[in-house]
């Protein structure tokens, strides 16, 4: 299973706190990245459940913030995206 998405994922991730304005968004996005990196790296990868709360943590943070913010974080949503389709399950 290609871990690829996720590193890609967490780059993305990485740029959209670069952009935030506000040192909460920074933190939350910084989490969100280190937490995805943790992924790519696991013996075990996310289920399709922690993948999900992941993604309604960033579509909730996209929305708010919008401008660059928003997109690297779409970027990242797709990479997200991209790797649920090899998981197994639902």
């Amino acid at each position: 299973m290609s871990r690829d998405e996720l590193e890609n994922a967490a780059e993305s991730i990485r740029q959209a706190a670069d952009a935030a304005a506000d040192d909460e968004t920074q933190d939350r996005l910084q989490n969100q990245a280190a937490t995805v990196d943790d992924y790519a790296d696991a013996d075990r990868g996310p289920d399709h459940g922690q993948l999900a709360r992941h993604e309604h943590i960033l579509n909730d943070i996209a929305d708010d913030e919008g401008g660059a913010v928003a997109t690297n974080l779409e970027d990242a949503l797709e990479s997200i995206s991209a790797f649920r389709e090899t998981v197994e399950g639902v």
